[in-house]
């Protein structure tokens, strides 16, 4: 069988390979909501990991330390290859403001991978907030649990971002192709319906 080529998604319908960016942040949630899909996360640290993956999560934590870590370690450039040639992402949080395509309050370097523009601790530095719940069409019922903690405010969005649910008339969650992303972490619930959403859209199913 031969070999993928370097940041080659291999996709199977039925089992998706998914990495978890591990450099900062809320990473060990991510991997035991995959875990209780049935799906063994790869801890993504350095550039080879990502050989043979369909989807990334990159997950909550703080946006400018995490944005450090991969330019120290050299990712930043793989993961934009990385989404080039068909892998999936998924950003919670601060990895929501790594994609966006402008940062402000105050601005920074991204990544640009989704069109939207972002502000950072939006709703003011809070501390973990559980902020009850909003409707999500694309997943059905019930609504979405919210939580957040000093949760992005999405200022914008491109004309082909589609807003799957909203926060206070803001967008929340949102999906650009084989880009997703939220402002508040669905890992700190025991609802796993964007996960395996994420799982889908890896696959190539959604």
């Amino acid at each position: 069988m031969t070999e993928p080529t370097r940041f080659e998604p291999v996709r199977s319908p039925s089992s998706p390979r998914i990495g978890v960016l591990a450099l900062q942040g809320s990473f060990a949630l991510h991997t035991a909501v995959l875990q209780r899909l049935g799906i063994e996360a790869v801890e993504v640290r350095r550039t080879p990991a990502l050989d043979g993956l369909d989807g990334l999560i990159i997950p909550g934590g703080e946006s400018s330390t995490m944005l450090k870590f991969l330019l120290e370690e050299d990712l930043f450039e793989p993961l934009r290859t990385f989404h080039q040639r068909g892998g999936a992402l998924y950003g919670t949080c601060a990895g929501t403001i790594l994609l966006a395509r402008a940062v402000q309050n105050p601005a920074q370097q991204s990544l640009a991978l989704l069109d939207i523009e972002i502000q950072r601790n939006g709703y003011g530095r809070q501390l973990e907030s559980h902020l009850g719940a909003t409707p999500c069409p694309e997943l059905g019922e019930p609504d979405l649990p919210l939580v957040m903690i000093r949760a992005p405010i999405i200022s914008a969005t491109g004309a082909d971002v589609h807003v799957l649910a909203k926060w206070r008339g803001q967008p929340a969650f949102v999906r650009e192709g084989r880009v997703l992303a939220t402002t508040f972490h669905p890992e700190l619930t025991t609802d796993t319906r964007i996960h395996a959403y994420f799982l889908e859209v890896a696959a190539c199913i959604r």
